[in-house]
């Protein structure tokens, strides 16, 4: 048998025996890596999940926005709500969710009971997720799931015009990211049951990607430029004008409930939405992440967000040689490796990176989120350590005796097994920096 043939009928006889494996496939969002930092492992509360409902009235009508009519109406809002379970709650569930193809149904599986009883006799700190443009309330479920075992309430938006499935003018996601993060903290604030009985909405952190990055820093003070108010491909009728730097209407945007702020690849600073007076306006601890090739937000423009909000403490996680998709989305479901007729790329692209391993990605995001949102949410000092590094993670130094105890001269990223940081970087500047 030549060569030739023989490794033909090898790559046959693998394709074989791989295509059961396939078929059987889970798409977990829930895997932890051996090799994960430490704040990545689970909680130890059971959780529950919850899909709620909920309509704010009298928002502008985007979609049918002209200079010479702003009709309004009724916009309705899809989340996702992950929370502490009663304790005995069994682990275990799923989703089901529609892939980057905007049509595809997919399974999620997790560690959620559908509707389980919540917990009783605490009150814990929520979370609102903001994904990007598109995506949906499950594309950083797995966060949302990590960070409810911690004991906070995960609440996960579908913006709608912004999803998958309903994909519309990308002006209305200019004009509605941070007011539905707004209007979401006061819907769960008012929600009365055993679940509004453990939600504590006065210490709330929002954690938004792409798009979500750019309504979370909004929210979070970045004023919009008085340009990007008027862009033609922007929102319509000059309406963004509400969110721009030095308006009343932006000033009563910004929420003394929300403690602190996660920025994923923003977006916005790379097409002039922000300027050094906006980003000055940012007031709220905020704790950035990116990848050093993004080409999407742009990282140097990233970079220029983490230096112009100098009233505020913050930090830049940077994934060197990641791209857009660094550290939010959930692994790719094994559904989305088909190429579809009606995209020009594979839905693989829209959750994978070209370099980096996702489940690795996620475990550092939930690593440095439960660290970050542990600090300003629930005073857990503790978590300070975990955020004062080494700039560089490769000029760490791994220093320890015998018995494992780490020496005077260590420097390796805390909560990092030795080798485990490679490829990171986090940077710190304090207010006035």
């Amino acid at each position: 048998m030549s060569n030739k043939i023989r490794a033909a009928g090898i790559g046959l006889a693998l394709a074989a025996t791989s295509l059961p494996s396939l078929a059987l496939a889970e798409n977990r969002i829930d895997r932890i890596r051996p090799d994960a930092p430490e704040l990545a492992a689970f909680g130890a509360y059971p959780i529950g999940v919850q899909t709620l409902e909920f309509t704010n009235p009298g928002q502008h009508d985007i979609l049918n926005t002209t200079d010479a009519a702003q009709p309004l109406y009724d916009r309705d809002i899809t989340v996702e709500v992950w929370y502490p379970a009663a304790v005995g709650t069994e682990a275990g569930g799923s989703y089901q969710a529609i892939l980057r193809d905007g049509k595809t149904e997919v399974t999620l599986t997790g560690r959620a009971a559908r509707d389980a009883p919540p917990a009783s006799g605490e009150r814990f700190p929520m979370v609102v997720i903001s994904h990007g443009y598109p995506g949906n309330r499950y594309l950083l479920s797995h966060l949302g799931e990590n960070l409810a075992t911690k004991g906070y309430v995960t609440v996960s938006i579908d913006h709608r015009d912004s999803t998958y499935s309903d994909q519309a003018a990308f002006g209305s996601t200019l004009l509605n990211r941070p007011l539905d993060q707004r209007f979401v903290i006061d819907q769960m604030a008012a929600l009365e049951g055993p679940l509004g009985a453990i939600i504590n909405t006065d210490q709330t952190g929002v954690i938004g990607y792409s798009m979500g990055g750019y309504g979370a820093l909004v929210f979070a003070g970045a004023g919009v430029t008085e340009a990007s108010t008027q862009y033609s491909w922007g929102t319509p009728a000059g309406l963004l004008a509400r969110h721009q730097a030095g308006s009343d209407s932006h000033a009563a945007l910004i929420d003394p409930r929300v403690k602190a702020v996660v920025a994923i690849g923003p977006w916005g600073m790379n097409t002039g939405f922000w300027d050094a007076t906006g980003l000055a306006g940012i007031n709220k601890p905020l704790l950035m992440m990116a990848g050093s090739v993004d080409d999407v937000s742009v990282y140097a423009a990233m970079r220029q967000i983490f230096e112009g909000a100098v009233n505020t403490s913050r930090h830049l996680l940077t994934f060197e040689n990641a791209n857009h998709n660094a550290a939010a989305p959930m692994p790719a479901p094994i559904e989305s490796w088909d190429p579809v007729d009606h995209l020009d790329f594979i839905p693989f692209e829209h959750y994978a990176d070209a370099v980096w391993d996702t489940n690795r990605m996620n475990n550092i995001t939930q690593h440095f989120a439960t660290a970050f949102m542990g600090l300003h949410l629930k005073a857990e000092d503790d978590k300070a350590s975990y955020l004062e590094l080494v700039a560089n993670a490769a000029d760490g130094v791994v220093s320890k005796d015998d018995t494992g105890k780490e020496q005077a001269d260590h420097s390796y990223w805390k909560g990092f097994a030795p080798r485990t940081a490679a490829g990171l970087r986090f940077e710190t500047l304090a207010a006035d920096q």
